[in-house]
């Protein structure tokens, strides 16, 4: 059974780091990509950033601005969200989703998604 499992989220204030981590199971090679999403209140689902778990290839969205980083452990069939500088306006609900192969961009439909975890920027 594929699964996807996100945890890091959390309090934190302004300009805080959060890593948050996602954990695959079930899935029987690296060839599949994740790609980190969130959701604010009231808003409509983003991308954040994504990777290719094989070449290790990434996209990101333009408001990651370097603030956030995306890496994998293909050892560990692991993708974190390193956030650092955060703000109020990053609370969300960040979830991590995983699609076959490497497209090159993060927009489209992902076949398994986690159950997402808060993250809170506040003071």
């Amino acid at each position: 059974q594929l699964q996807l499992v996100e945890s890091g989220g959390g309090l934190v204030q302004p300009g805080g780091s959060l890593r948050l981590s996602c954990a695959a199971s079930g899935f029987t090679s690296d060839y599949y990509t994740i790609g980190w999403f969130r959701q604010a209140p009231g808003k409509e689902r983003e991308e954040v950033s994504c990777i290719s778990m094989s070449g290790g290839s990434i996209h990101e969205a333009d408001f990651v601005q370097g603030r956030f980083t995306i890496s994998k452990d293909s050892a560990k069939n692991t993708a974190y969200l390193q956030m650092n500088s955060l703000r109020p306006e990053d609370t969300a609900v960040y979830y991590c989703a995983a699609r076959d192969l490497w497209w090159g961009y993060c927009a489209g439909a992902y076949e398994i998604w986690g159950q997402g975890t808060q993250v809170t920027v506040s003071s």
